[in-house]
């Protein structure tokens, strides 16, 4: 597992970690060899780092409302729906199409990063982040993470802090 530090990925790098980058974010990439059979690419990169599954967070795209939003929630649970539209002031959630999705923020499923999305959505973060000095989540592609203060991912996302995820 390779782990670079802020100042080499100032050079290039996926446009999550341009992001954090130039918004000057203390961060910490993590690369592992991505296994296309792998039957959840969270819980897969979770056991590559070594990391909990309770501190590796997923993004996931929901519709609320006809609205596309962003939910990060921990790899070791689910989206609550229900919560997430909540969370946002919406009255229903499902899941977006996985093709919308890929097209409104420029990453490939499994590689989809709340951070450096071609265009920004609404975001939501799990409260349990706030448990945790760093997190991790997708640096935009399979095999690629990012570790960082959940309090530097919601700020750099405009997240809303909520409790969306479930066991």
């Amino acid at each position: 597992m390779a782990k670079k530090s802020k100042k080499q990925q100032q050079s290039g790098g996926t446009p999550a970690t341009v992001a954090l980058a130039a918004a000057g974010v203390d961060f910490t990439v993590h690369a592992y060899e991505h296994d296309p059979n792998h039957p959840s690419y969270g819980e897969e990169a979770a056991e590559a780092m070594g990391v909990s599954p309770e501190r590796v967070f997923k993004t996931l795209v929901a519709d609320v409302d006809g609205v596309l939003t962003v939910a990060v929630v921990p790899v070791a649970g689910q989206l609550d729906l229900k919560a997430l539209a909540s969370a946002v002031g919406g009255k229903r959630a499902t899941m977006a199409d996985p093709a919308l999705a890929e097209r409104t923020t420029g990453y490939v499923r499994g590689g989809i990063s709340p951070l450096g999305q071609r265009k920004r959505l609404r975001t939501v973060l799990d409260v349990s982040a706030s448990a945790f000095e760093t997190i991790c989540v997708s640096a935009g592609r399979r095999g690629l993470e990012v570790e960082l203060a959940p309090g530097d991912l919601a700020k750099l996302t405009g997240a809303v802090l909520a409790p969306v995820g479930r066991a």
